[in-house]
Parts: structure tokens; sequence; C-alpha cells
């Protein structure tokens, strides 16, 4: 099934038998449009379903998710008004990560900070983004640095080695979206995946979003080879996790998931009360609305 085949995200979602605690956050979401008043950028690799913010706020209420953080999309470029207008109308219930141009001066910033965006997402998925050279990137997060943002960073597995001294170099926490697309074919043991817990161990200014079972596993649903992973990292880095939905689910190719079903995996990969609440709760307030 080629890109774009899908017309929408998952419109009837299961309800989930997990009940998330109290004050947890999907920290990983994306709004989508409206096109017809927030039209994708023109230099976008995909054009989405349009995926606004009632739809999102829906959803989170009827997951049992108390707030979101909301992860601006490759689609819509450098213009943030979309995620925006979703952090501004969401009664204090969601903050966001932007992506911005690295001419973008301080009082953008702190336009945005006051709208509740909290970080600046890097990405080097040659299939979203152009190449951007990592020193421009770096740029950009010394600007942040100071309002006490952090930076998402989004790249493959196979990238690692290169995308190290990077991630080292930057002056504020690091987030690594999707555990950074582990092969799930070779199995948590492989060296691959041992040097990137390695990499978390000796930087503890990584944090790792432990989401994109649909992304990530190499058998399909029910995603069973993706929770060995997600779960070591829940395990031995319980304060520098945080999970999400990734709706609405943007560029899946061969199939659609089910929300519900997503949020059903959180017990087996944080399977302790105490850990589903650092992973839910506790991390995600900590980096987005403490400080």
């Amino acid at each position: 099934m080629a890109d774009g085949d899908f017309k929408s995200y998952c419109l009837n979602p299961t309800k989930p038998k997990f009940t998330p605690p109290p004050g947890a956050v999907d920290a990983h979401c994306h709004v989508f449009g409206p096109a017809a008043k927030f039209p994708f950028a023109p230099e976008r690799k995909y054009t989405p379903y349009d995926a606004g913010k009632e739809a999102l706020f829906k959803l989170r209420d009827f997951l049992g998710f108390s707030r979101n953080v909301i992860v601006q999309a490759s689609c819509h470029g450098t213009d943030n008004s979309a995620t925006i207008d979703a952090l501004v109308n969401s009664g204090g219930k969601a903050r966001g990560i932007a992506v911005v141009k690295p001419t973008v001066e301080l009082a953008e910033f702190n336009d945005m900070d006051a709208a509740g965006m909290r970080g600046v997402r890097f990405n080097f998925l040659p299939r979203l983004v152009d190449a951007t050279p990592p020193e421009v990137h770096l740029g950009v997060a010394k600007k942040i640095a100071p309002l006490g943002w952090h930076v998402v960073v989004y790249f493959e597995a196979p990238s690692r080695e290169k995308i190290t001294p990077f991630l080292k170099s930057l002056p504020t926490i690091v987030v690594l979206d999707h555990m950074s697309l582990p092969d799930a074919k070779k199995g948590v043991d492989h060296p691959d995946f041992q040097a990137y817990i390695r990499l978390l161990d000796e930087n503890r200014n990584l944090w790792v979003k432990v989401t994109g079972p649909e992304r990530i596993s190499a058998q399909g649903r029910p995603y069973d080879d993706f929770v060995p992973f997600a779960k070591a990292l829940v395990e031995r880095f319980p304060d520098r996790v945080l999970w999400g939905t990734d709706w609405p689910h943007p560029n899946m190719t061969t199939h659609m998931p089910d929300d519900g079903v997503l949020t059903d995996m959180i017990p087996r990969i944080a399977p302790t009360a105490a850990q589903q609440r650092a992973l839910l709760v506790d991390n995600p307030a900590r980096l987005y609305w403490e400080r």
C-alpha cells in the first residue's frame, strides 16, 4: 500500500481496558490542518488527511488521558500555526514542540513559549525532510537553551554512530523519537541496540520516547516484537522515558493502528504502577509543565 492510501486515522478506536493514572499525558501526537484553515507546506514530502484539534482532544478524553504534547508535523513545515492554535485552545492541557527556521528570533520564541511550546524538533529522516547541517540545528538549540526548552531528535538506528557527536554537543535535554526506530528483527540483545542503551547510559541528558510499535514491529499486530525494546528502556531509564500515541499516524503504509490497542500496550512495557506513573505522569509533567 502506498503512502496516502489511508484517508483518515482510526475513526472508531477500541475503548482500552487499561486505565491511565490521573494526570497521564499522551506525549507524542500531532494535528494536521484542517488544510482549509492551516494549509500544508508546499515543500512537504507527504500530504496527510485532516486531523484537527477537536478530534485529538476527543481521543484524549476517550482513551482516559489528561493532557497532550503536540509535536509539529513535517507536513506543516516551519509554520506552527496549527499546533499553536491547538495549544491555545486546549485550556492548558497541551504543550507543544515546534519546527523552526534557523533564522528565528528570540521574540518569536517568547511568543511560542507563551502559547505553550516547550521545545524544537530536528528531523534527520530524508524521506520526511530535506537535509539540514547539524551545525545549523546546533545554532537553534543554543537559542532555546535559556528558555528551558529541550530538543527532540528523530533519526533511524543506522544513523546512531554518525549522529552521536551532534547529540552530545546539544546544550539542552534531548528527547529521542520512537526509540530511534531500532531493527526489531535483530532483537534487544543485538550489539546495535545495546550500543543505543550505552549511549543513554553515558549521556543523562538523553531521554527517549517508547513509542511507535506500528512503525518498529517487523511482525505487525499485536506488535509482540516491539515490547522487549520498550520494556528494556522503561526498566533501565524509568525517569527518562515518555509515551505517546503518535496520533493521527502519518505515513502509515501497511495498516492504520487502533489507538485503544496502542494504549493497552502500556502495561506490557511498563508493568508496575510506579513505572506507569513515571512514564505517563511524572516524566512529562517535569519536562513540559514544571519549569
